[in-house]
């Protein structure tokens, strides 16, 4: 056991202790109802502190991997009985998709697991102090890596994700640049995946006299799926403008392209903006949003969406989980067409 308490890492020894324990009994190693050593025992073999092996031995009588016998010491207890693993989700933010996310995976998972989230809200601090409390307490951390996108963030926000080993990692919704190893992704290809959603609708976009694409400053991934609109309007000779706004006029037979949420004020005034002009929404003008959610199918009488599919992202991620085999998997990515377009 003392070779694989490494004292140069940076990861806490009560970590790496509780860490090696908590491995060697889910994997059979160490039968229910063995007998480990002494926090003093324990403390005196591998050279470190009896502090660092109560702390340890603390964490994993919480989590139900061992249990205490008054006077007689510490025993592994059998986990037969729940051998559900535990899952820390570690969400950029909770918004309507994340909630479409969140209960997909859920329920795919049939209560064949125990859930914990926080959100880290697109900060690489917070992720680091989420994983400075509980790395090594959970068999699965699901992160959705959505940081900000300059050089100094990505490179701090690669090494907090390259912390989780990779056979505990599963990614969501988006790949990582510069992560590497075996470990699990269920992703969007927001370049690639906007040109192929805008081909499903290529016959009326074909006819479009303008596409108007309107990004806001808080899409965080606009850059990227502005290069794929670039590249499907290029290809299809389709003029295109984009802007951050809505327009002062509105002609007919423009196409509007939202990349951002639908809830927000864009949608409001795009909409008043066309009731105003005395055009026919779906016939005259048309929108697409980005991300799709159920109430699309009401609003302006059925919002035409171009989106990931959160629903199925959840049931990949949970088979991931519940098979234990690494995958990258891409979720498929389609233009949903209603009353809009």
């Amino acid at each position: 056991m003392k070779t694989l308490i490494d004292i140069k890492s940076r990861e806490p020894i009560y970590k790496q202790l509780l860490a090696y324990i908590e491995r060697e009994v889910r994997d059979g190693r160490l039968a229910a109802g063995t007998m480990l050593p002494s926090m003093n025992e324990l403390a005196a073999r591998l050279g470190i502190s009896r502090e660092t092996v109560k702390k340890a031995y603390g964490i994993l009588t919480t989590k139900g991997i061992i249990i205490p016998k008054q006077g007689k010491g510490f025993y592994v207890a059998d986990l037969s009985a729940d051998a559900r693993p535990d899952i820390l989700l570690l969400f950029d933010k909770f918004s309507d998709y994340k909630q479409i996310l969140f209960n997909s995976i859920a329920q795919n998972l049939g209560g064949n697991a125990k859930l914990t989230i926080l959100v880290h809200n697109q900060s690489v601090d917070l992720l680091e102090y989420f994983l400075d409390t509980y790395l090594g307490q959970f068999d699965y951390y699901v992160l959705t890596p959505h940081f900000p996108l300059d050089e100094k963030s990505q490179a701090r926000a690669l090494k907090q994700i390259s912390r989780i080993p990779n056979r505990k990692l599963l990614l969501l919704d988006h790949l990582q640049p510069g992560l590497s190893g075996n470990f699990s992704a269920v992703y969007q290809d927001f370049e690639n995946d906007i040109f192929d959603g805008l081909m499903q609708g290529l016959p009326t976009l074909k006819r479009v006299p303008m596409m108007r694409v309107i990004t806001l400053p808080q899409s965080l991934y606009g850059p990227f799926v502005q290069k794929g609109v670039k590249r499907f309007t290029d290809t299809f000779s389709i003029p295109v403008e984009f802007m951050t706004t809505i327009p002062d006029e509105i002609h007919k037979g423009e196409t509007f392209l939202l990349l951002n949420s639908q809830w927000d004020t864009a949608l409001v005034q795009l909409s008043q903006k066309i009731l105003t002009s005395g055009l026919r929404l779906g016939e005259d003008v048309h929108i697409i949003s980005y991300n799709d959610v159920d109430l699309n199918e009401l609003v302006l009488g059925g919002l035409t969406t171009v989106s990931t599919d959160f629903r199925e992202m959840g049931r990949l991620a949970a088979e991931i989980i519940l098979s234990r085999q690494p995958k990258k998997i891409h979720c498929p990515f389609r233009m949903n067409r209603r009353n809009t377009f």
